[in-house]
């Protein structure tokens, strides 16, 4: 199955691509700089790739007021889940590109998913272009509290004793969330059963049941840890959280170099106008400063990184390196 595009769109390098917004895109066509010139005059839909309540959902509805407001027109949130991000991912691919449809999305779809889809229907890397990097989200280690360690010494001791025997859930194969897991097995040695859901509400919702043991959770569940319900033993980043600063990374914990982090953000339909993009860019970035998104995202346990569209890519790019890598060694496949 392949995406229809007009000439032109395909085929072109990314960075080529982000270079020539940069710099004003001037081969751009008449009918799309009338498109940029009046927009937006009507609703904007932003498709979240993942279901409601979780990471990508919570940073879109926090940027969509606002953003709304900036723009004077309906800012709407479309929830299309399913296949780590890719149903949401395609609609916005085929899209018109005029400015009219974004994606709210994990960096995953575009550094993860070609490495666990070969047949995708449509190329990430070429159908869609990247408008705004939104947030830095981490992952922490949590348990269900009637489990005993206290510790990543003692959890990892514990599991080591039970091979196979406990069980950790994530947003679904390839989700970042999985990928943290899988680095904690490869560092640990440990066997421990992944358990994939479709959005990471659902599996947060069966771990506080007690249905699963332990996640990676991407900082929806910070609230059940402060009431008491989770516990937390360390942070899947380079740096602690500044919400738990008495709580580890797992580098410090003795597993070197640990880092499942990544970047959530804005694309948009590969050929979407320059001046459109630039404008969403500028506005986003904005509102990533302002104290109410702010206060949303470190919420989830998260930091706004506001910047340009080809940091974004970049970031990306870099990304697919680390994730490729692990999906590799531990013969990771979707669903």
């Amino acid at each position: 199955m392949t995406t229809t595009r007009p000439a032109g769109r395909r085929g072109i390098p990314l960075r080529s691509a982000l270079l020539a917004l940069v710099l004003g895109a001037a081969a751009a066509m008449p009918t799309a700089q009338a498109q940029g010139s009046n927009w937006p005059s009507k609703p904007i839909k932003v498709v979240v790739n993942f279901p409601p309540g979780g990471a990508a959902d919570t940073i879109a509805r926090a940027i969509s007021q606002p953003l709304q407001d900036a723009l004077g027109q309906p800012v709407l949130i479309e929830n299309r889940g399913g296949a780590n991000g890719n149903i949401g991912g395609e609609n916005v691919a085929r899209a018109q590109p005029d400015g009219y449809t974004l994606l709210m999305s994990s960096g995953g779809m575009v550094s993860v998913n070609p490495h666990l889809y070969p047949k995708m229907s449509f190329d990430p890397s070429k159908d869609l272009i990247p408008v705004a990097a939104a947030a830095r989200i981490l992952v922490f280690l949590v348990t269900r509290p009637s489990l005993p360690p206290q510790n990543v010494k003692e959890f990892i001791a514990y599991v080591k004793e039970r091979p196979g025997k406990l069980s950790f859930g994530s947003p679904g194969a390839g989700s970042s969330p999985h990928l943290a897991g899988e680095m904690f097995k490869a560092q640990t040695g440990l066997y421990a059963v992944h358990v994939p859901y479709r959005g990471a509400a659902p599996a947060l919702q069966d771990l506080l049941a007690g249905q699963i043991d332990f996640a990676f959770d991407p900082g929806i569940g910070l609230n059940q840890v402060r009431a008491g319900k989770l516990r937390l033993l360390a942070v899947g980043s380079p740096r602690r959280s500044p919400l738990f600063p008495d709580v580890p990374t797992l580098d410090e914990a003795g597993l070197k170099g640990f880092d499942a982090d990544t970047v959530f953000g804005f694309y948009a339909p590969a050929g979407t106008p320059a001046p459109i993009v630039a404008r969403l860019n500028s506005e986003i970035n904005r509102i990533l400063g302002t104290p109410a998104v702010k206060e949303r995202i470190a919420n989830l346990g998260g930091e706004p990184v506001p910047g340009t569209p080809a940091a974004f890519h970049d970031r990306a790019m870099a990304d697919s390196a680390r994730f490729g890598a692990i999906i590799r060694d531990r013969k990771i496949l979707a669903d």
